[in-house]
């Protein structure tokens, strides 16, 4: 493992046990992707996206014990891990539970072990204060996915179906080495759908694709409007206001504020740009970004709070005489307290709201 890598995984098994020892406990196991993939430098632990990982991690003051069924071993240790890796690799049967730690790992039999769920706020808050390597892969994991989405929109026509352009996007973001964990096309018959899973249907005059991309473990996501025909001045005015409800929402986000804080900004946004004052309960507004697509989402009450060097990604979204708006895009909180757009293409029509490039419809 390289030296960075390797000072990161110290860094984080030293954060780990000082959760550990404050809770009187031995160990804690890690079994869910996002905790993963932060611990383990990005690594794959995932055969089906639709299950459980196949693996598992025990962190305990000695160090980290990996365990996996047989018929992973071999890749994990091969294209996920690394020769050089601080973990030790404990291979079960292909049957065995990985959660019944004492039958891999007989040595935690009288331990006390956490379970993630036990620790869930300080894991976060670990977990969404990137380093500057994950900073890095974010940035370009970002811009990445937002080329694939100019890519394929500036190719689509009116006629195309919603299946067809979102096969095109999976396609693009998978020939880049990601993971599509979302993708969603609503053409101008199921504009109302505010997760509009893709069908036969044409796109029609105006249409929104969503994209949510995973590599090495971080996630991007981001929404674009590809219209084909002129806009009305009803659209126009829809879209200039949804870009102020979030420019509404950003303008709260401070380091150390509260997640659930930014409430009151987001309920008075949408009044505030002509909207219905209802609509921030209609869909989720999003959250905070990165090894999950939104850890967490924003809900009344949340006491995460907002870090420098930490992700996010809001997605105010409203309906408005029968046309619907939203815009989405993963931003970034930077250590000087600036923000910054992560999934910007060059080529994307932008307009600049509040010091910020936010995407225009694509007029085709």
């Amino acid at each position: 493992m390289p030296t960075a890598v390797t000072s990161e995984y110290t860094k984080k098994h030293t954060q780990l046990m000082a959760i550990i020892r404050a809770r009187g406990a031995q160990a804690v196991l890690l079994s869910t992707p996002a905790s993963l993939a932060w611990l383990l430098d990005g690594a794959r632990t995932h055969v089906s996206l639709a299950a459980p990982p196949v693996a598992r991690v025990l962190v305990h003051a000695e160090g980290c014990e990996l365990a996996t069924s047989i018929s992973e071993a071999q890749r994990l240790q091969d294209e996920e891990l690394n020769d050089q890796s601080p973990v030790n690799l404990h291979v079960t049967k292909w049957y065995e539970s990985l959660d019944e730690v004492s039958a891999w790992f007989p040595e935690a039999a009288d331990w006390e072990i956490l379970a993630e769920s036990e620790i869930d706020p300080e894991l976060r808050a670990m977990r969404t204060a990137l380093t500057a390597a994950e900073v890095d892969r974010y940035r370009q994991l970002c811009q990445d996915t937002a080329s694939v989405m100019t890519e394929v929109l500036s190719a689509t026509s009116s006629d195309d179906t919603e299946f067809e352009v979102a096969a095109k996007l999976a396609a693009g973001a998978m020939a880049l080495g990601g993971e599509v964990l979302v993708a969603l096309v609503s053409g101008s018959t199921r504009g109302e759908y505010r997760h509009p899973l893709p069908t036969k249907a044409p796109l029609g005059r105006r249409a929104m694709a969503v994209l949510c991309v995973r590599r090495h473990g971080l996630i991007a996501n981001l929404t674009r409007w590809v219209r084909f025909e002129p806009p009305t001045e009803q659209e126009i005015a829809g879209e200039n206001d949804i870009l102020g409800v979030e420019a509404d929402i950003i303008s709260g986000i401070a380091e150390d504020r509260a997640l659930g804080e930014l409430l009151p900004f987001i309920q008075q946004a949408y009044p505030a740009h002509g909207f219905d004052e209802l609509e921030w309960t209609r869909h989720h507004q999003g959250g905070i970004a990165g090894f999950n697509g939104r850890d967490p989402r924003l809900a009344p009450g949340a006491t995460d709070r907002f870090q420098a060097n930490q992700a996010f990604a809001f997605n105010p979204s409203a309906q408005r005489n029968g046309q619907t708006f939203k815009v989405e895009d993963t931003m970034l909180l930077t250590e000087s307290g600036a923000i910054e757009v992560l999934s910007v293409d060059p080529h994307w029509p932008t307009t600049v709201v509040n010091g910020l490039p936010r995407p225009q419809v694509l007029q085709r």
